[in-house]
């Protein structure tokens, strides 16, 4: 029964978020260098006005980071981010008191920090590898935590490509991480499959092609993360600004492959696109 339940929902301070319809995610960037609107909310005032504009086009949960995690940037230490983060998700949550907040973060101070005014989700693109106190940290906020694959730091992920088998390696990955979460007690984890964080173009298509196994595999929810990412405008000769429609068709793949939360920049958009689908999935489910 308990394996059941954290299928279909997260426990956030108390209360069962469910999974039944998946959810929406939107990426607020405080930062000067992200790969698609790096620049645009770095200051206080413009973070929060398009904190508000996420919200309002209807997110489910409010992903907030400090820190670039592109191809070749570099890592934000953690003082700096304590900076960039705290008044904003402290203001956010005065303002929308219902809203799940999600901390884009590696470092364990940050992370507690952000707690204390607020925050309700660790999503770490790190699996608990650059920061030896981020696990520990962790354990005693006892809050949903993201659980991402990556096989390098963001400077040298697309330098260290290199796997016998992507598929089975990512399954290795995740198998000897979550046993190390469930012996700290950590009981709401999301798996990331990390498109785009040391994968060719092709090895992040397979493992969108494969998305629906490894939720199979682990009985866990997915958080599918490809909005706007290089693996759609690469392939397309395209670049990041002129793909909305493209993004929205991956997004449809994704949700066809088993994705619980879709990490997007374009909320309004796949909000649309998750109601059509579920509309879809309801009527093919009274026909059968």
């Amino acid at each position: 029964m308990d394996n059941i339940l954290k299928q279909h929902s997260i426990n956030i301070n108390g209360r069962l978020v469910s999974f039944e319809q998946p959810l929406v995610m939107g990426i607020l960037n405080i930062t000067k260098d992200s790969f698609f609107d790096g620049g645009k909310y770095n200051d206080y005032d413009s973070a929060i006005k398009r904190a508000e504009e996420i919200i309002n086009d209807g997110a489910d949960i409010l992903d907030i980071g400090a820190c670039s995690t592109r191809p070749g940037a570099m890592l934000v230490d953690k003082k700096q981010e304590i900076e960039r983060l705290v008044p904003v998700v402290k203001e956010v949550r005065k303002r929308y008191p219902n809203i799940i907040i999600s901390i884009d973060t590696v470092w364990g101070e940050v992370i507690e920090r952000c707690y204390d005014v607020g925050a309700n989700i660790l999503n770490d693109v790190s699996g608990g590898e650059w920061d030896k106190d981020l696990f520990a940290s962790f354990r005693k906020l006892q809050i949903p935590y993201v659980l991402m694959h990556t096989n390098a730091k963001p400077d040298r992920m697309q330098k260290k490509i290199c796997y016998n088998d992507v598929f089975m390696d990512i399954c290795k990955y995740f198998s000897e991480k979550l046993n190390l979460l469930y012996e700290l007690g950590i009981k709401d984890i999301i798996l990331d499959l990390g498109f785009g964080f040391g994968k060719t173009i092709e090895q992040n298509y397979e493992l969108l092609q494969r998305q629906k196994e490894f939720k199979t595999i682990f009985n866990l929810p997915i958080l599918t993360g490809v909005s706007r990412k290089s693996m759609i405008y690469k392939y397309l000769n395209s670049t990041p600004q002129d793909i909305v429609t493209e993004t929205a068709f991956i997004h449809a793949l994704a949700l066809e492959r088993g994705a619980d939360i879709l990490r997007v920049h374009d909320v309004k958009q796949t909000k649309n696109c998750v109601k059509l689908y579920s509309l879809f999935n309801k009527k093919n489910r009274k026909l059968k």
